[in-house]
């Protein structure tokens, strides 16, 4: 089996900065109209059948861009969308320029012998919780939800961080109480093995969530099955 590090990029991408190369795409920075830009490409799975994988990595392309899209008209930030190459499978984003992760903010803060980041830390944690309702609202999943797929970015003129989420290329749309349910699920792990002794945080967001959701009633319920099954699935391992 050929491996799917070796399909090559589109002419246009063979000189640019390769930021990182996942199972699914590579990802670029370079310029785009003079801005800073991040160019994702969904690379060719030669495991696959070819028209198979064409109707595939489109559908899967087409999702992650209105996924965007469907959370910018919403007023949650997230990359603008400069264009789409549906032929070579690239989307051209807007680099999220002096940003950091929610990951590096936290374990910095946690690093710290002040109090005040317990303070800030719990005012992220509300403002995570209050997103993410509102993404659930607009029936987005977003599918691998992570510390690090949430920038902070201080525009300017302003003193409080913009939270930004990022990385939807296993995004979908979905009213299901359950895929939401799921989605706070895969946040949980995610949160609570990068970031040790914070449920007492992950539990404010969680709060946030509740009271910031039209929704959220159906879907904490869903959260607590998918833990009991999580739970019982570790006890039979």
């Amino acid at each position: 089996m050929a491996s799917n590090s070796r399909v090559e990029p589109p002419d246009f991408l063979r000189t640019e900065n390769l930021l990182k190369q996942g199972a699914e795409a590579r990802v670029y920075r370079t310029v785009f109209l003079g801005r800073p830009t991040i160019v994702k490409e969904r690379f060719p799975k030669r495991y696959r059948h070819p028209v198979l994988d064409g109707k595939l990595t489109h559908r899967r392309t087409v999702q992650e861009v209105r996924s965007i899209l469907r959370c910018r008209r919403a007023g949650i930030s997230a990359p603008v969308v400069y264009f789409v190459d549906y032929k070579s499978h690239c989307i051209f984003l807007e680099e999220i320029v002096g940003s950091s992760t929610v990951r590096d903010h936290i374990a910095s803060a946690q690093l710290s012998d002040s109090s005040c980041p317990d303070v800030e830390l719990e005012h992220l944690a509300k403002k995570m919780g209050h997103i993410l309702a509102k993404m659930h609202d607009e029936d987005v999943i977003h599918g691998d939800l992570t510390t690090s797929n949430m920038l902070l970015r201080c525009p300017s003129g302003h003193s409080e961080s913009d939270l930004v989420l990022i990385d939807f290329g296993l995004s979908y749309i979905s009213a299901l109480p359950e895929d939401k349910g799921v989605d706070l699920y895969v946040l949980e792990k995610a949160f609570l093995s990068t970031h040790p002794n914070t449920e007492t945080l992950f539990e404010t967001l969680l709060k946030s969530y509740t009271t910031s959701s039209k929704k959220s009633e159906a879907v904490i319920k869903k959260l607590d099955e998918v833990r009991l099954r999580g739970r019982k699935r570790s006890m039979v391992g």
